[in-house]
């Protein structure tokens, strides 16, 4: 188990995290400081308890914004994946009518050349 020691609002705090998720939890806990530092900035000393629930709530807005616009994209993947597929059938059913009426075209030249072998052979 890994431990840290992370800086918030000016004090220090101790933290265990899953080994190699040192960094990652230092880096959060500074980002989460830069909110708080910013609304120290803002409003002033309004209090250490205050100051977190701030920051906090700034973070959990931050998330519910990510949180919908990944929904967004998922909406508009969702319907890029339907295009697709819509578009993949349309094109097999081109396929299929190109070739019928590719082999509707073959049998009628041959019957055209069927003809023109019989008139030139005199049958």
């Amino acid at each position: 188990m890994g431990e840290v020691s992370v800086e918030i609002n000016g004090r220090k705090f101790r933290m265990a995290c899953e080994d190699d998720q040192e960094a990652h939890l230092t880096a959060l806990a500074e980002r989460f400081n830069t909110h708080v530092e910013q609304f120290k900035g803002s409003f002033g000393e309004i209090g250490d308890n205050r100051l977190t629930v701030m920051a906090g709530i700034a973070v959990l807005d931050e998330l519910v914004e990510a949180e919908r616009k990944i929904a967004q994209l998922e909406g508009e993947v969702t319907g890029v994946h339907a295009s697709r597929q819509e578009i993949i059938a349309q094109s097999e059913a081109l396929k299929a009518s190109f070739a019928k009426t590719l082999s509707e075209i073959a049998r009628k030249i041959e019957a055209v050349a069927t003809v023109i072998d019989e008139t030139a052979t005199g049958k």
